[in-house]
C-alpha cells in the first residue's frame, strides 16, 4: 500500500492541473453568440407597403395602446369588409381636383387629391370614401428611423394590412422616378405586383426615398391640413406588442369628398 501513495499523489496532480486548466478555459472563454434576426426589408416591394410586415418576436412585451389627447378610443375593425359591385370612375376623376376629409378618432386630416397625375387612383378613392369602405379603418403601421422611412400606412378595414381588398386591382401611376416621397404624401401601398394597388395607402410624415425597381409607388395627393395629427401619432412611436402598429392608435372614421374649383 505504501508503494501506491506516490502513484496515488502524481494522478491526483494531474487531476488538478486538469481541472485548473478546463476551469480557465470557461472563465476566459468568449460567450455565445446568438445570431441577430436580419433587418427588415425596407423594399416596399417585399409586402404590402411601403415595408414587409414585421412579426413580433417570441419576448415581445405585451403593451397596451397610449390613447392620446385628442383622441376618442377606436372602434373595433370591420369583419366583413365591404367589396365593390362596379369599378371606378376614372373618366370621372382624369384631370379635376378634390379635396377629402379623413375624419379619424383623432381629428380631421384634409388631403387635396390629383385627378390629373393619378386619374386611376383618385377615382378608386372617390368611390371607397362614397361607399363608406373605410368606415371604420385603423391606420396599421407605423415605420420610422428603424427602417428608414417614415410613413404611416392605413386603409385595411381588418387592420392586418393582409385584407382582401375592395375587389379590384389596378396600376402604377405617377410615381416619382427619384423615388423621392417628401412630407405630406399621400401614396398608395401595394405588394411586389405592380397591378395591387386597392384600398391601402400611406401618409410621409418625414422625407422618404422609396426603391424604384418595380416601378415605385403612385403619388396621388398631399396633405393640406392634419399633419399634426399625423406627427402625434408618429412621434408616440411603434406598439413593441407587435413591432408594427402605431402605440398611440388611430383610425379611420369616415372619408368624404368633394370637387375643388
Amino acid at each position: 500500500m505504501r508503494d501506491k501513495q506516490p502513484v496515488i499523489a502524481v494522478v491526483a496532480v494531474v487531476l488538478v492541473v486538469i481541472g485548473f486548466v478546463w476551469l480557465a478555459n470557461v472563465l476566459t472563454a468568449s460567450p455565445g453568440v446568438t445570431a441577430s434576426p436580419s433587418p427588415t426589408t425596407t423594399d416596399p416591394a417585399a409586402s404590402t407597403d411601403p415595408t414587409a410586415s414585421v412579426a413580433p418576436t417570441s419576448t415581445a412585451p405585451t403593451v397596451a395602446p397610449t390613447l392620446l389627447p385628442g383622441c376618442t378610443p377606436v372602434p373595433a375593425v370591420q369583419t366583413n369588409p365591404k367589396k365593390m359591385t362596379s369599378p371606378p370612375d376614372v373618366e370621372g376623376a382624369r384631370g379635376k381636383t378634390f379635396l377629402a376629409t379623413i375624419n379619424t378618432n383623432c381629428g380631421p386630416i384634409t388631403v387635396s387629391l390629383d385627378g390629373t397625375k393619378a386619374p386611376a387612383t383618385v377615382s378608386s378613392f372617390l368611390l371607397l370614401a362614397k361607399e363608406n369602405y373605410w368606415a371604420p379603418s385603423p391606420c396599421h403601421r407605423l415605420t420610422g428611423d428603424t427602417e428608414g422611412l417614415w410613413v404611416l400606412q392605413c386603409g385595411d378595414p381588418t387592420g392586418t394590412g393582409s385584407g382582401p381588398g375592395p375587389g379590384y386591382r389596378y396600376g402604377i401611376e405617377n410615381a416619382p422616378a427619384d423615388g423621392k416621397y417628401p412630407a405630406g404624401t399621400i401614396a398608395m401601398a401595394r405588394t411586389s405586383d405592380p397591378n395591387s394597388n386597392g384600398d391601402q395607402f400611406f401618409i410621409v410624415y418625414k422625407d422618404t426615398t422609396l426603391p424604384t425597381a418595380g416601378g415605385g409607388y403612385s403619388i396621388f395627393g398631399q396633405v393640406t391640413s392634419g399633419m399634426d395629427i399625423v406627427n402625434k401619432i408618429a412621434a408616440a412611436g411603434v406598439n413593441p406588442t407587435d413591432q408594427m402598429s402605431p402605440l398611440a392608435p388611430i383610425s379611420i372614421l369616415s372619408v368624404s369628398t368633394k370637387a375643388k374649383g
